[in-house]
C-alpha cells in the first residue's frame, strides 16, 4: 500500500530520507533548507527515526562528519543551500574522490552578492565539477522519489548524489505527495553493506596522499566510475517503475514529436515552459520542452534523441557563467551538440535569477525569440532575460 498526502515538499523530503533508514544525519541550517533538516531533527527527538542526529558549528563540518559516518558504513544525509554549500566546498570533492555515497538535498539558492535567499541554480553550478551525481526535481512527487532513488544509486556506484530542489518555489509549496509502503521501499533499497570501510577489526586506509605517480590514476578511475553511474541510474530507475508505475528518465519531453523550436530546461519551472507549449499549441506553433532531469553524468545520447530534428533551441540557464559564451547548460547543450551532426540555431537565455518570476507568458516570448533565430544569421546568442533597463 501506497498513501498519499498533502505535504510541504521539504517536509515531504524529511520523511522520505526517514524512510531510507538513514544512520547519521549532520547538518546546519540555512535557509530555505532548514525545514528538511528540523523536521529530521524532530522525527529522532520523538523516537520516530533510529539515527544519530549531529547538529554542527557550520556546513564544513556538517559534510566533514558526513565523510566520517560514511566511511565506517553508515547511511549518511545531509542538506544545504547557496553559501552554506560553498562552506562545504573543500569536502565536496572529497567525498567524491573517496567514493562515498553521501545523499544531499540541495535547495537551490542565490549565491552572494548581492546577498539573496531566493532561487537560482547559481549554487549547484559551482559544484558542476566536484564529481557528485546530480538530479533535478519538477514538483513535489519527484523530490520525494528522488531521494529514494539517490540511496539506491550512491550505494551501488559508491559515489555521493545530490537531489537538486528548487528553493521556495518548490520547497516551501504544498503538493500531493504519494509516499512508498516501508516494505516496498525496503524491497528496493537493502541494508548498506559496504565492502571497504573504516573498522578497527579490519584495519584499512582511506584518503592517502596522491603522490604524482597515482594521482592521474585516481582521478582517472573516478571520472570512469561517474560515467559508468549512468547504467545504474536507468536501472535503478527500471526497478522503482516496476514497483511503483511512475517512470523517470535522464531526459524528458514534452510535444517533441513533431516540434521545430524547443526550451532546455532544468527544474521546476518547466511546468512553467510547457503551459506556454500549450498556448502556442492551439495556435499552430510547433513548440516543445527538453526538460533534463541527470545534470551529471551528462546524458549526451538521451539528450541528442530528445531534441529530435528541432531547428532552433533556446536553454534556459538559471545560472550565470561569469565571462563565458553562456550559461552552464547552454555551454554543455553546444557540447553536446558539437558532437553529433546536428546543428540547430542556439539561443541561450539566463532567466528566473534570485526567484525572479518567469511566467508562462515569459516562456512564450522566449519561444518567439527563439523562433526569431531561424531567420537570422547564425550567431551564438547569449543574454540574461528580462533585465531592468
Amino acid at each position: 500500500m501506497t498513501k498519499k498526502v498533502a505535504k510541504e515538499v521539504s517536509v515531504a523530503v524529511a520523511e522520505a530520507v526517514a524512510q531510507c533508514n538513514v544512520d547519521v544525519i549532520s547538518a546546519y541550517p540555512i535557509t530555505p533548507q532548514t525545514h528538511i533538516v528540523e523536521h529530521l531533527a524532530e522525527l529522532v527527538n520523538n523516537g520516530e527515526l533510529d539515527a544519530e542526529y549531529i547538529p554542527v558549528e557550520s556546513e564544513h563540518a556538517a559534510m566533514s562528519a558526513c565523510i566520517g559516518a560514511a566511511a565506517t558504513g553508515a547511511r549518511t544525509f545531509t542538506s544545504t543551500s547557496a553559501q552554506g554549500l560553498l562552506l562545504m566546498y573543500e569536502n565536496l570533492f572529497i567525498a567524491s574522490g573517496l567514493r562515498l555515497p553521501i545523499v544531499m538535498a540541495l535547495v537551490n539558492r542565490s549565491v552572494s552578492a548581492p546577498i539573496s535567499i531566493w532561487n537560482d541554480h547559481s549554487d549547484v553550478m559551482s559544484m558542476r565539477d566536484a564529481g557528485w551525481i546530480h538530479f533535478f526535481a519538477e514538483n513535489g512527487q519527484e523530490a520525494v522519489d528522488l531521494i529514494y532513488h539517490a540511496y539506491k544509486v550512491a550505494e551501488k556506484a559508491l559515489l555521493p548524489v545530490a537531489v537538486n530542489i528548487d528553493g521556495f518555489i518548490l520547497s516551501h509549496v504544498v503538493e500531493p505527495v504519494t509516499f512508498l509502503d516501508q516494505n516496498l521501499l525496503d524491497k528496493y533499497l537493502p541494508p548498506l553493506k559496504m565492502k571497504y570501510k573504516l573498522d578497527p577489526k579490519n584495519p584499512i586506509t582511506i584518503g592517502a596522499i596522491g603522490v604524482p605517480e597515482i594521482y592521474t590514476e585516481a582521478k582517472k578511475a573516478q571520472d570512469e566510475a561517474l560515467k559508468a553511474s549512468y547504467k545504474i541510474i536507468l536501472q535503478a530507475w527500471k526497478d522503482f517503475e516496476k514497483l511503483t508505475g511512475r517512470r523517470y528518465l535522464p531526459v524528458e519531453t514534452y510535444q517533441m514529436e513533431d516540434a521545430e523550436v524547443a526550451i532546455v530546461i532544468m527544474g521546476s519551472l518547466a511546468e512553467n515552459a510547457m503551459n506556454a507549449v500549450d498556448i502556442l499549441r492551439a495556435k499552430g506553433k510547433k513548440v516543445g520542452v527538453v526538460r533534463i532531469r541527470l545534470w551529471r553524468p551528462f546524458p549526451t545520447k538521451d539528450f541528442l534523441k530528445a531534441i529530435g530534428k528541432v531547428k532552433a533551441l533556446c536553454v534556459v540557464d538559471r545560472a550565470v557563467s561569469h565571462g563565458a559564451t553562456g550559461g552552464p547548460v547552454g555551454i554543455e547543450v553546444r557540447s553536446a551538440l558539437y558532437q553529433s551532426n546536428k546543428r540547430p540555431r542556439v539561443l541561450n537565455l539566463i532567466a528566473g535569477l534570485s526567484g525572479r518570476d518567469v511566467t508562462k507568458e515569459d516562456f512564450v516570448e522566449i519561444f518567439e525569440k527563439t523562433f526569431e533565430t531561424l531567420s537570422k544569421k547564425p550567431t551564438t546568442p547569449y543574454e540574461i532575460y528580462g533585465v531592468k533597463e
